[in-house]
């Protein structure tokens, strides 16, 4: 979920620019023609405005892409729409990091938008949003389609509604996500090893990324780059997949909070020092603690990280135009197997649009939501996007495009969702727990052990105390 820089030389860029432009024409041509086979039309531009000019005008807030291509799908998309639907729509992209906040202000002013879209909403705005009962039940769009979805996809949108007591779809699940590690190929290789070098052991794995730096006197890399800092939402996503590499289950069976339990308490205290440790110990680069959501692919990409986490493609696709870097250079490779030797099961993230319960739109918010997630539109769009979200719909998944094994990105995270074991974030258990991911509960317990020096005990237990007060609240 990080938007990623790529260093280029000015020649580089230069080329980079020409190249970009005439694949951005390429690409909204071609989602045109796929769409609709009609001549296209010029994709509106994105709108500045935040509220319903009128009922005869869709407002739409969406996550701003990570690369043009993302943004430059979407708008050939909803020009499509309008001119088949004579419609119109006012579409704002705004930031990952402002878009659920900006929302929420909305929401509370009363002039929200009609549709948002926020891959940060998804964990911790939209189960809140559906528990205080503030969206549009979207059945009506999902059950026509509902057979074409995976079941854990629709248990991630399958919300509860604490106002009319009930649970049901909030929610319109579009693409999703698993966080993976990328890694530089051609360093390790540089300090001798290959991908088959790599180990599925646990505590060997982790001993691999440690020892490669040392094989190479010459060039100055910090060997693992797991984010330290409390307002990078990466690093509870990281230490959420770490939490489940150690079986440290935070809600039972039913979704009840079981932290007082001493068992919970301790996983919690020694999945905070197995994951500093790596800070402390000087594996890690000292500005982790200050990181942003755009800082882990920054570092890897700028080549001062050897490995790093992320929950969606936007490295990979940060460096897709150039194809040495992209398929020879680069590499996405699964979490290992856990401690006790098992599998590892990978959380998922469901990328959703929902309709605001305000919407003075809702019935037209269905028909374009609707086409959206029609199987020809939802994989045009995802594959002229550039790739970086994978799709949901199991007749999407038969395009060549996501099963190359020629790509070593897509194909690696193809087979995590499509055979591996996953399961979704504790929120759709208990919708509690999407307040311990706003809060960046996780992070702030990091940065506490590795900045303030405090010992993981104390940073578990002012954790836990924190999340009991959340989940009072919300009872």
């Amino acid at each position: 979920m990080s938007v990623s820089l790529y260093c280029l030389s000015k020649s580089q860029k230069s080329s980079d620019r020409n190249l970009k432009k005439r694949r951005s024409l390429c690409l909204v041509s071609i989602l045109t023609l796929s769409l609709v086979a009609c001549t296209p039309t010029p994709p509106s531009p994105s709108s500045v405005a935040e509220t319903p000019q009128s009922t005869n005008t869709l407002t739409i807030w969406w996550d701003k892409g990570f690369t043009l291509e993302e943004d430059e799908a979407l708008r050939a998309l909803v020009a499509q729409w309008e001119k088949q639907n004579g419609s119109s729509i006012a579409l704002s992209f705004y930031t990952t990091d402002e878009l659920p906040q900006k929302a929420q202000r909305a929401i509370q002013a009363g002039k929200p938008p009609d549709i948002l879209m926020s891959n940060n909403a998804e964990r911790v705005l939209n189960p809140r949003l559906a528990w205080q009962g503030k969206l549009v039940d979207v059945s009506d769009v999902i059950e026509p389609v509902k057979s074409l979805y995976p079941k854990t996809v629709l248990q991630g949108v399958f919300l509860y509604n604490n106002v009319e007591k009930k649970r049901s779809y909030y929610a319109v699940p579009l693409h999703q996500a698993a966080t993976h590690l990328f890694y530089w190929r051609d360093i390790i290789a540089l300090a001798g090893y290959s991908e088959k070098d790599i180990p599925q052991d646990w505590d060997a794995f982790w001993q691999f990324w440690q020892r490669v730096p040392d094989k190479l006197p010459n060039q100055k890399i910090y060997g693992i780059g797991l984010p330290m800092s409390a307002k990078a939402g990466d690093t509870y996503q990281a230490f959420e997949q770490v939490l489940e590499a150690y079986n440290v289950q935070i809600l039972d069976d039913r979704g009840q909070l079981q932290v007082d339990q001493p068992h919970v308490r301790q996983g919690i205290i020694d999945c905070l020092k197995w994951y500093t440790q790596f800070y402390t110990q000087g594996y890690v680069p000292p500005e982790a603690v200050k990181w942003l959501n755009p800082d882990n692919n920054r570092s890897l990409l700028n080549r001062t990280i050897l490995i790093t986490s992320n929950s969606s493609l936007s490295i990979p696709a940060a460096v897709r135009q150039d194809k040495d870097l992209y398929l020879n250079k680069l590499g996405t490779i699964e979490f290992p197997n856990k401690p006790n030797g098992k599998p590892m099961r990978h959380i998922i993230s469901v990328r959703q649009a929902v309709i605001i319960a305000d919407s003075p739109n809702q019935a037209i918010a269905k028909e374009f939501l609707t086409y959206l997630i029609k199987p020809e539109v939802a994989g045009n769009y995802l594959k002229a996007s550039g790739g970086r979200n994978l799709p949901i719909l199991r007749s999407v998944w038969q395009d060549p495009f996501w099963r190359d094994p020629r790509d070593p990105h897509i194909s690696m995270v193809a087979k995590t969702l499509n055979q591996g074991q996953t399961r979704l974030y504790a929120y759709v258990e208990n919708p509690s727990y999407s307040g311990v991911l706003e809060e960046n509960l996780w992070g702030k317990a990091i940065a506490r052990i590795v900045v303030e020096k405090i010992p993981p005990e104390q940073a578990a237990d002012e954790a836990i105390a924190r999340i009991q007060q959340i989940f009072q609240k919300w009872r």
